[in-house]
């Protein structure tokens, strides 16, 4: 059961200072990828298109991200957090200008691709950094931190960013922010370093073949499968209403002005900036509360769903401000996954392994984008069919983590057995004896 950190109990001022440098580069980068959650309806006129192909921004921006997400693991452990980072800022900035002048839907497309591929630079990068920089007792707590200062490059693409398409328009909103974001290279060059002694640490150029291993390797663990799905289960579904879906569905399903709409995607920014450290203190301190935290969190989300779908007419603000509000602890609860990637994987290999935990999120944002597009198109607009679709694939996720959860415990298990030291000690219940005797059964 390996991974190992840096040897101290604390970072220092300076690992910190390093951290934040990083982390505003993933500010930067979810404002870029949640801008069209507010500009929506301006890219539907703009570009003379429908629900469906409207999605099709988000899916192919997630889509890259989600793809990217592996190499780009890979990536970060063979040229090190601080040039990709790099790397991350000169693409988000191309795909924010592009997206400011184009006049064409396939111009539009190209742009949140390239939006899509810096986009899916940054947090594998960031965590990375931070493995680096913070022993495992503080991990947990930095990885739901750096989360929740994401959500202040959410909060920019609420109000804010409404505001300005409202009074100076499309073309100078997203050119300034194109251009800003290529100015921070600079500070990333200036002030980020690989490691506490080193600026720039680069692994010896290995063959595809062994790259190919190491993501096997990664796989081959039982505790990054289930931080694959449990990141695939936890964030989704309050992604699909940050990045697309919230403003038509809280303005064309359900009445609200644009302004109040994005005033209620608001409270996901608030929810989830408050829930990262309060998780990650939690979880750093007692981790193994984290997969009952994990599971607490699914019960409640399937709550808040039902609630919404089958509320009769328009759903009052005081159901929705609640209702929100539980579901933007996603982000916060959907960082177990990364921090289970860390406990399992050896430190070379957690960047890829965090890569492999990162796509599960975004796989189920893309489907589940995809599929609320094609459904409102194919019912007329109707909501509440095509946000049903959210019940599925969080019924679907939901049963694979628990899955490899049982997996995952029956591994510490035998560790403990073999006498090896494991991240976290486990209480057996019963429903462990019963995997035990399936596995022992399935070997006779």
């Amino acid at each position: 059961m390996p991974s190992r950190g840096p040897a101290s109990t604390r970072a220092s001022t300076r690992s910190w200072l390093i951290w934040l440098t990083a982390a505003s580069v993933y500010v930067l980068a979810v404002f870029h990828r949640t801008s069209f959650g507010v500009a929506g309806l301006e890219a539907a006129d703009r570009f003379g298109v429908g629900a469906a192909a409207l999605s099709t921004f988000t899916v192919l921006q997630l889509g890259v991200y989600a793809v990217m997400q592996i190499p780009t693991g890979v990536l970060v452990d063979r040229y090190g957090p601080r040039n990709i980072l790099t790397a991350a800022l000169v693409f988000l900035s191309a795909g924010q200008i592009l997206i400011a002048v184009a006049s064409t839907y396939t111009l539009g497309l190209v742009a949140r691709g390239v939006l899509g591929l810096g986009d899916a630079m940054t947090f594998v990068s960031v965590l990375r950094l931070a493995a680096n920089h913070f022993p495992a007792r503080q991990y947990m707590f930095v990885t739901a931190l750096t989360g929740a200062l994401g959500f202040a490059g959410n909060l920019a693409a609420t109000l804010p960013l409404t505001l300005l398409l409202a009074g100076p328009g499309w073309l100078p909103t997203f050119l300034g922010a194109g251009l800003v974001t290529i100015v921070f290279v600079g500070v990333v060059q200036w002030r980020v370093h690989d490691t506490p002694t080193a600026k720039v640490v680069e692994s010896p150029s290995v063959p595809a073949g062994e790259i190919g291993k190491q993501v096997l390797g990664a796989l081959r663990v039982p505790g990054t499968r289930l931080g694959f799905w449990t990141h695939f289960s936890t964030m989704f579904g309050q992604n699909v209403l940050v990045l697309l879906w919230g403003v038509p569905y809280l303005v064309q399903g359900q009445g609200y002005s644009v302004t109040t709409a994005s005033s209620l995607l608001m409270v996901f920014v608030v929810g989830a900036m408050c829930g990262g450290p309060f998780v990650g203190t939690l979880v750093g301190r007692r981790p193994e509360v984290r997969m009952p935290l994990v599971l607490g969190f699914l019960g409640g989300s399937a709550l808040v769903w039902a609630v919404l779908l089958s509320w009769p007419g328009t759903v009052p603000i005081g159901v929705l401000i609640p209702s929100f509000l539980v579901l933007s602890f996603g982000g916060p609860v959907s960082s177990v996954g990364f921090a289970l990637a860390r406990d399992y994987n050896p430190l070379p290999r957690v960047g890829t392994a965090t890569g492999v935990v990162n796509v599960g999120g975004f796989c189920a944002t893309t489907i589940t984008a995809l599929l609320i597009g094609v459904l409102l198109e194919l019912t007329g607009g109707d909501f509440r069919i095509a946000l049903s679709s959210v019940v599925v694939v969080l019924a679907f996720g939901s049963w694979r983590m628990f899955v490899w959860y049982r997996r995952a415990r029956a591994a510490v298990f035998a560790a403990q057995a073999r006498g090896e030291s494991v991240p976290v000690r486990l209480r057996r219940h019963r429903w462990d004896v019963a995997r035990e005797q399936e596995r022992v059964a399935a070997t006779v």
